[in-house]
């Protein structure tokens, strides 16, 4: 736990929640500003920046955890979707450096505009990403 991290404060009880689900490595609390009516956030008890310091055992427990909770969220709402969304550093536009993962109902004309403007994978970049991840151990 971080002193001065709000999710580490929230995911063990020192911040009141609306709390969904708890373990002993999670809690599922809805998001304070949500960008739809039941958006959920998974946090860890324990304190990682990102899903890079996190270790892979509780990284994989995480992403679980969020397909069950999709699932019920479906359930629950009787939505059309879901996103999962999950932000590492502020240019991905993480804002709170706690490891958390965003549960979020979609409905087929929300207009919440998660998403991009896809692009196109050139041969150059292919060519010369494939050979980079290659060398990468």
């Amino acid at each position: 736990m971080t002193d001065n991290c709000i999710f580490c404060k929230i995911a063990n009880g020192e911040i009141p929640s609306a709390t969904l689900y708890e373990d002993d490595d999670f809690k599922v609390i809805l998001d304070v500003s949500p960008a739809a009516k039941g958006h959920m956030l998974i946090l860890p008890r324990q304190h990682y920046a990102d899903i890079m310091a996190m270790p892979e055992e509780l990284t994989a427990k995480a992403f679980v955890l969020a397909k069950k909770m999709a699932a019920k969220l479906e359930k629950v709402l009787e939505c059309d979707g879901i996103n999962l969304v999950q932000n590492n550093h502020e240019a991905a536009g993480q804002t709170v450096f706690h490891f958390h993962i965003h549960v979020i109902p979609r409905y087929a004309k929300d207009k919440l505009g998660i998403g991009w403007k896809p692009g196109k994978l050139s041969d150059a970049d292919r060519d010369e990403l494939v050979e980079k991840f290659k060398t990468i151990v």
